[in-house]
C-alpha cells in the first residue's frame, strides 16, 4: 500500500495485519482519484479542500488527499490497533498539522457532530462490508448538513451487497473494481 500521486508519491504506508481492517487497494484508490480529477460532475479540486474520512482504517484515502493538496483531513476510526497504524502513517508523512483523528464510533461521532461549522467537499465512507446501517449513516450525514453544496460522498461497498440507500441520496456514478463497488453521490 502506497501513496499514488502528489507530494508523498510512492511513499509506503504501514498497514494493519489483522482481519478487522480491509485496506483500500491501490487500483481502486487510483480509479477513485481519476474520477474525482476528471469527471464533469465533480465541481471542485482536491487542492485546498477539506475531507472527512469515515471508517478510515490506516488512512490510505485521506493521506492520498493530503498528498494531492487537500487542506485538511478529518479521520474517524474506532478500532484502537488500527488507529495506532493510522497515527504512525500520519507521523511518517509529517502531516499531523493537516489532520484531526477521532477515535470514536462513526455513528456516535455524527450524533455529536463536532463539524457544525464545517463543510466537506469529500466525505469518504469505507465501512466494514458487514456493516448494515448504511442508509442510517447516509441519513445522518444529510441531517448533519456537513457536505458542501458542490461536495460528493464516496461509498466503498462489496459489489455483492444491495444496500438500501436514502431517496435523498443521488447516485451520480457507480463503478465495480474486483470485489469493490464505489458509489459517488450527493444530496
Amino acid at each position: 500500500m502506497r501513496i499514488i500521486s502528489g507530494n508523498f508519491k510512492n511513499k509506503k504506508l504501514f498497514q494493519p495485519n489483522n482481519n478487522f481492517t480491509r485496506p483500500l487497494k491501490d487500483l481502486v484508490k487510483e480509479s477513485i482519484f481519476n474520477i474525482i480529477e476528471h469527471s464533469k460532475f465533480v465541481k471542485f479540486k482536491i487542492k485546498n479542500c477539506e475531507v472527512l474520512d469515515l471508517f478510515s482504517g490506516s488512512g490510505s484515502f485521506g493521506l492520498e488527499c493530503i498528498s494531492r493538496g487537500a487542506k485538511k483531513v478529518f479521520f474517524c476510526e474506532n478500532y484502537i490497533p488500527t488507529t495506532k497504524i493510522l497515527n504512525k502513517n500520519i507521523d511518517s508523512l509529517k502531516c499531523k498539522e493537516r489532520t484531526d483523528v477521532y477515535i470514536k464510533d462513526v455513528f456516535k461521532l455524527l450524533n455529536n457532530n463536532p463539524f457544525i461549522e464545517k463543510k466537506f467537499q469529500i466525505i469518504f465512507l469505507d465501512p466494514p462490508f458487514k456493516e448494515k446501517k448504511i442508509k442510517e449513516l447516509i441519513e445522518n450525514l444529510n441531517e448533519s448538513n456537513i457536505l458542501d453544496k458542490n461536495g460528493i460522498i464516496i461509498l466503498h461497498r462489496n459489489k455483492k451487497y444491495k444496500d438500501l440507500l436514502p431517496n435523498k441520496f443521488n447516485i451520480e456514478l457507480e463503478k465495480i473494481y474486483g470485489l469493490s463497488k464505489i458509489i459517488f453521490g450527493f444530496f
